[in-house]
């Protein structure tokens, strides 16, 4: 019988359990010193980490500053 018919004679399935989802690890804290040191493509590559798409146009010191902005 199909699964219509067998709900309306009462014969029901239990639902299989949703799957777990694991979180992701939360990226690691953006540290001060460092970023300076850095290249524009290494900035933007940490920023990847953390979910953010920096601009490259950007000068290096707003790169840096949007990345403080994320570890705040």
């Amino acid at each position: 019988m199909s699964r219509f018919g067998d709900l309306l004679k009462g014969k029901s399935e239990a639902p299989a359990p949703a799957p777990k989802v694991e979180a992701a690890p939360a990226p690691k804290p953006v540290k001060e010193e460092p970023l300076a040191e850095l290249s524009k493509d290494e900035l933007e590559a940490i920023g990847r980490q953390h979910g953010v798409e920096l601009d490259k146009r950007h000068s290096k010191k707003k790169l840096i500053q949007e990345l403080k902005e994320i570890g705040e």
